[in-house]
């Protein structure tokens, strides 16, 4: 078999990008709307907004700042422009300073200090038209399969999931990992009652107690809540879709990782910069776990659905996969690989992993997904614990 590879963008950093976009940044939930006047997606400059930034715990402030931080060093974006409010309390000089190391350009406005929303507008899109004269649309070169990560989620789940769709990608996960690419998942929610399965495949003593107490820790803050987790793992529609219990959606679910080891686990906006494969700390909703993947760096993610899940995520291209094929036909605008065939026996899994990977390969060399196409990737967040105070 011949060594995969595809053609990317390479960053000073030695990061290899499969898109090159100019990235906007908020730093606040104040900052949105000026981000989202002066991103210009078919020009290749998305931003990316969020409800967070401001009035919170010092410790969700951290998770903040370091996501923001991650999100402006991903390899798909060539220079970054950060938009801040000025009374905020995620620091503006602290992301663009985090970010710096990645060797790409930051420019930094703030909207009280600039004289108002429109006055940022105006700045932002003079920065950003000489940005995007010096580094797009660039130029791709061939690289090796090594230099990517991929991010892995599943969402809109029913029992074709389990079955059809997870299984092929987990067949994709084992061939990309031998092939020496890497992989992220998270959705730490939709482990439990998989988390013995999953904490056996870790690599060191270490990595499987990680698993274990990530899991249990996310488990116990929902039973501090005082609430019964029914309902929303697993959500009303997963519940529509035959999923009856949050141990047989985390069962299907856990097969979209494959079989090879798990060589560690990372806490949510973390960056990975080590190779295999990799757990990231997080919940399961979508806002939430495509901003933790992308953080990690993953150029592309893949996404499986049952029912049907349209997001996309601004910086990093999305994959949808089914195995329902009612899901297939009504939402055809979303999905990208039709897999249903396993469940009639005309498509085995390991037929229908090769045909992911196929896609995962084009679309590292550029080619869009369905959500690109359509530009539904606007609606994200960052995941927090604490409280707004």
């Amino acid at each position: 078999m011949h060594r995969l590879t595809f053609k990317g963008y390479e960053r000073p950093d030695g990061t290899i990008g499969t898109r090159n976009f100019v990235g906007v940044i908020s730093t606040v939930a104040c900052a949105n709307e000026v981000a989202g006047w002066i991103s210009s997606p078919r020009s290749g400059v998305k931003a990316f907004c969020h409800g967070q930034g401001c009035a919170q715990t010092s410790p969700d402030l951290k998770v903040v700042t370091r996501t923001l931080i991650s999100l402006g060093q991903h390899p798909n974006v060539a220079a970054v422009v950060l938009i801040g409010l000025g009374c905020e309390s995620v620091s503006i000089d602290e992301v663009a300073e985090g970010i710096s190391p990645s060797g790409k350009p930051v420019e930094k406005i703030t909207i009280q200090e600039v004289g108002g929303a429109k006055r940022a507008r105006d700045i932002a899109r003079s920065k950003i038209a000489k940005l995007r004269r010096e580094f797009l649309p660039g130029k791709r070169k061939e690289v090796d399969i090594s230099s990517l990560l991929l991010g892995l989620k599943c969402g809109g789940s029913d029992t074709t999931s389990g079955i059809a769709a997870n299984p092929a990608l987990g067949r994709t996960v084992d061939m990309l990992i031998d092939e020496g690419a890497s992989c992220v998942f998270g959705e730490t929610t939709e482990c439990i009652g998989a988390e013995g399965l999953l904490a056996s495949r870790g690599r060191s003593a270490k990595v499987r107690k990680e698993v274990l107490c990530t899991v249990l820790e996310m488990e116990g803050r929902a039973k501090r809540m005082g609430v019964d987790m029914r309902g929303g793992q697993p959500t009303q529609g997963n519940i529509k879709g035959g999923l009856s219990t949050i141990e047989e959606k985390s069962l299907g679910a856990a097969v979209k990782t494959g079989s090879r080891k798990i060589d560690g686990v990372f806490p949510y906006g973390s960056r990975i910069t080590s190779k295999g494969l990799f757990m990231v700390d997080s919940p399961g909703r979508e806002p939430e776990v495509l901003t933790g993947l992308a953080a990690t760096g993953a150029q592309i993610i893949v996404f499986t659905t049952g029912r049907g899940a349209p997001q996309g995520f601004p910086f990093a291209p999305v994959i949808k996969i089914t195995g329902n094929p009612k899901t297939a036909k009504n939402l055809a605008d979303h999905i990208d690989v039709d897999v249903s065939g396993i469940l009639g026996g005309a498509e085995t899994i390991d037929k229908a992993g090769c045909g992911i990977l196929n896609v995962v390969m084009s679309v590292a060399s550029g080619s869009k997904t369905k959500a690109e196409m359509l530009g539904y990737e606007q609606s994200m967040n960052i995941y927090v614990t604490g409280p707004v105070i």
